[in-house]
């Protein structure tokens, strides 16, 4: 996917990044050229310079002048929070689509990943750059170079455990469950029908969790979706929550038998793996 010399575009399309991580950002800059990659950085990246609501179609513009440069080869976002959704209506999607890129982003980023595949059928990353320089930074930079440089599967395979069912196959949708659900009766939001759904969340315990199920199936989803991956649920893990998401999901779904698989390895720990949105998974035991 990459090669030596591949110029980067660097985003911020949420919160701006907090002045007190700008030696953190300054080191993923390091880490990016030590992987042979040269990172173009784009503008209102930190805090202070990203803080109105006037901002959003400044911070569209510098997307769309990325996805316009033909010198750039993909799109990094380095932010979460909660202010991705308010660029999408500044969003050309025609532009995206003439002009392929690879775009990463995780958490809040959700929404415009979600809008692209949407509006596109370009695939997206989810997954946070930033990641390599985080606590397991050497794994993440090992499988980062071996995945993007050298074609190997190290930062898309994942053990998962069927909860119900033995196989699923379908075009990955989803991300975040909070913000993806931020796109619910927009036209952001891709269509349901034969897909597979990835939801993972960072904060809520389980009654939050049940909420956001439950719209799910007011939304009439789980009568479309061939199947459901569980990523990780990192508070009500680590709070060891009850019911847990497991069980949460099998009994909000049990009318609708969907399979249903459940992986540690992708979320918002720092350890977390890469999963395409866009892109046909097939899963079996």
């Amino acid at each position: 996917m990459f090669k030596k010399g591949d110029k980067i575009g660097i985003v911020v399309l949420s919160n701006g990044i907090d002045k007190n991580k700008k030696e953190q950002v300054k080191q993923l800059i390091v880490e990016i050229k030590n992987l042979g990659l040269v990172p173009i950085i784009g503008e209102y990246i930190y805090s202070e310079e990203n803080h109105c609501l006037l901002i959003a179609q400044k911070k569209a513009k510098v997307l769309m002048d990325f996805y316009k440069n033909k010198d750039i080869k993909a799109i990094f976002d380095i932010s979460g929070g909660n202010l991705a959704n308010e660029i999408l209506p500044f969003i050309d999607f025609e532009i995206i689509k003439n002009n392929y890129k690879l775009f990463f982003g995780y958490s809040d980023l959700t929404t415009v990943i979600n809008a692209i595949y949407s509006n596109t059928k370009n695939p997206c990353y989810l997954y946070q750059i930033k990641n390599i320089v985080l606590d397991n930074k050497e794994k993440q930079i090992c499988g980062f170079n071996e995945s993007f440089f050298k074609g190997k599967d190290d930062i898309f395979k994942f053990d998962y455990e069927f909860l119900r069912g033995d196989n699923m196959k379908g075009v990955v949708i989803g991300g975040n469950i909070r913000c993806f659900l931020k796109l619910a009766g927009t036209s952001y939001i891709p269509d349901f029908k034969d897909k597979i759904l990835f939801l993972e969340s960072r904060s809520g315990k389980s009654p939050l969790m049940i909420s956001f199920f439950n719209q799910l199936k007011q939304m009439n989803v789980f009568e479309d979706i061939r199947g459901i991956i569980l990523g990780t649920f990192t508070q009500m893990e680590r709070e060891d929550s009850c019911p847990d998401i497991k069980q949460i999901a099998l009994d909000i779904t049990k009318e609708y038998n969907i399979p249903i698989v459940k992986t540690n390895e992708i979320g918002h720990g720092s350890d977390s793996k890469c999963i395409v949105i866009g892109k046909e998974y097939n899963l079996s035991k």
